[in-house]
């Protein structure tokens, strides 16, 4: 018998979760052992509790660093399930763009206490993003190495692709939309992305999302600056090739204010 009757709860729930034809197929089923260790089940049961997700139905995305799930709740509803893997995580990546920033206090050199800090740190920018009007996942809750945010995508529960995988039909127009996002990003939530690229910008009915805003940084933060050119780099680049009328030049001087 399990030494901890909660982990096994969780064990037994997630088990029916990911039972029953809900994860399909080897790949699903290959994320769901590599993921699913007993803290993060027991993490998992405790949001099930609470009624923030009743059902896994499958990968949305997977990297290395974190899996994001579909979850079904108990009226229907789709939110999408982040959760960040211990074992295969980038510290060294994480406290580099944690280091200096003022809104955490991060000494610890355990594992498991930087990524829920990393975690705390994407709900902070997801919620600090969409108060300034950048059109971002809602973050909805966070525990430990979890984190449930807005499900972007149709009534069926396909998730809207990234503009990597579907380039926008009128890509002068998507531009404008996104920089237009980018402005409110840099000069309103005073945030840097610090990774964007069309990877990580969704095409949602041809309006831009822009998602994975765990390593942005606030504006006055050391590498700042580094990371903004690199993103202003990236963006002008990638719309070059689509056509777009763009240059490092012209972006950074609608993007850098002051």
């Amino acid at each position: 018998m399990d030494e901890n009757p909660r982990v096994a709860k969780a064990d037994a729930e997630v088990q029916k979760l990911i039972s029953q034809k809900r994860i399909k197929d080897s790949d699903d089923r290959k994320v769901s052992s590599e993921i699913f260790d007993k803290a993060t089940l027991q993490v998992l049961y405790k949001l099930a509790n609470q009624g923030y997700l009743d059902v896994l139905n499958g990968a949305i995305s997977t990297g290395k660093e974190a899996n994001v799930l579909k979850g079904i709740k108990d009226d229907g509803s789709i939110v999408a399930v982040k959760i960040y893997r211990i074992a295969t995580s980038d510290f060294k990546k994480m406290q580099y763009y944690i280091a200096g920033d003022p809104r955490f206090n991060v000494r610890s050199s355990n594992k498991r206490q930087l990524i829920n800090n990393w975690v705390n740190k994407e709900y902070r920018n997801l919620t600090r993003l969409r108060d300034a009007g950048v059109k971002v996942p809602e973050a909805i809750t966070s525990l430990n190495n979890v984190l449930i945010i807005e499900f972007i995508g149709d009534g069926a529960g396909n998730p809207s692709p990234t503009v990597k995988n579907l380039p926008p039909q009128d890509p002068n127009d998507f531009y404008e939309k996104l920089v237009d996002q980018m402005d409110k990003f840099i000069n309103k939530a005073n945030l840097i992305h610090g990774d964007l690229s069309s990877y990580n910008i969704l095409n949602h009915y041809e309006q831009p999302v822009i998602i994975d805003v765990s390593q942005s940084v606030v504006k006055d933060h050391i590498i700042a600056r580094e990371l903004l050119e690199r993103d202003i780099k990236n963006i002008s680049f990638e719309f070059s090739k689509m056509g777009v009328d763009t240059s490092i030049e012209d972006l950074t001087n609608r993007l850098i204010k002051d």
